[in-house]
């Protein structure tokens, strides 16, 4: 049993796990009182003056006591950060950790003015609204209540924020941060006299991307039994995690 959770759990892309790995780890060290959500907000003063870094990462990280609303939060971070690493993103590791950058600092300086204390779910609006974009013609269902197409779905959070009784700054910060990003990524570099103005560092891709292979690269000859042996192997793990 122990094994087979840490195997589904290792298969969670590195991003999406090490992200809710934090997330989820931050809320238990608040409930177990070793910190105190006061140690983690976002607060300009004291990150220039008293040198306190973290809190330009630990907003990020606290999405409120545990409760439905971080377990919504959580549903949702998870799901639509996964899907993105999955898709769009696949196999392009230094690009969707760019993506997290740009957005992280966009929202900061946003925050500045804002006077918001906690960017997580702002965060997890920006991944939902890239997604919805992406995949524009899937056919999504709120609770049972209502269906539409993907590209409605931030809206429909957000709506579902406000009856809630939840301010919508947070939401529409993170709507405004996604079309941002959707719009430099996919939008103007289709435009006539358009052109890419987001590209990932080079320091990035040698981070976190794998390595490609050499398509003119020619093994040799003592070498290619066990290349054709190791690929045999892959393909079959590929069908086993395939039909479980």
């Amino acid at each position: 049993m122990a094994n087979s959770v840490t195997q589904e759990y290792m298969q969670i892309p590195a991003v999406t796990r090490a992200y809710t790995t934090a997330c989820v780890l931050t809320t238990a060290a608040v409930q177990l009182e070793l910190i105190t959500p006061f140690q983690l907000y976002f607060n300009p003063d004291l990150i220039l003056k008293k040198y306190q870094i973290w809190r330009l990462i630990t907003n990020f990280l606290f999405f409120g006591p545990l409760g439905f609303s971080f377990l919504f939060n959580m549903i949702f971070l998870y799901r639509y950060c996964r899907m993105l690493e999955e898709g769009s993103f696949r196999g392009r590791t230094a690009d969707f950790v760019y993506m997290f950058l740009f957005g992280g600092v966009l929202m900061t300086l946003f925050g500045l003015f804002a006077n918001l204390f906690f960017l997580g779910q702002a965060f997890t609006i920006m991944l939902v609204y890239i997604w919805s974009r992406r995949n524009p013609y899937v056919r999504m269902n709120f609770f049972g209540l209502l269906n539409f197409q993907a590209p409605f779905l931030p809206w429909v959070l957000m709506g579902f924020s406000l009856l809630l009784g939840n301010s919508i700054v947070i939401d529409l910060l993170g709507i405004g941060v996604g079309h941002i990003y959707y719009f430099l990524e996919d939008v103007f570099p289709n435009q006539p006299g358009g052109r890419k103005l987001l590209t990932t560092p080079g320091i990035f891709r040698v981070l976190f991307d794998m390595p490609q292979e050499d398509p003119d690269y020619a093994p040799l000859p003592e070498d290619q039994s066990g290349i054709s042996g190791q690929g045999v192997e892959d393909d079959g793990q590929g069908q086993n995690d395939e039909e479980n």
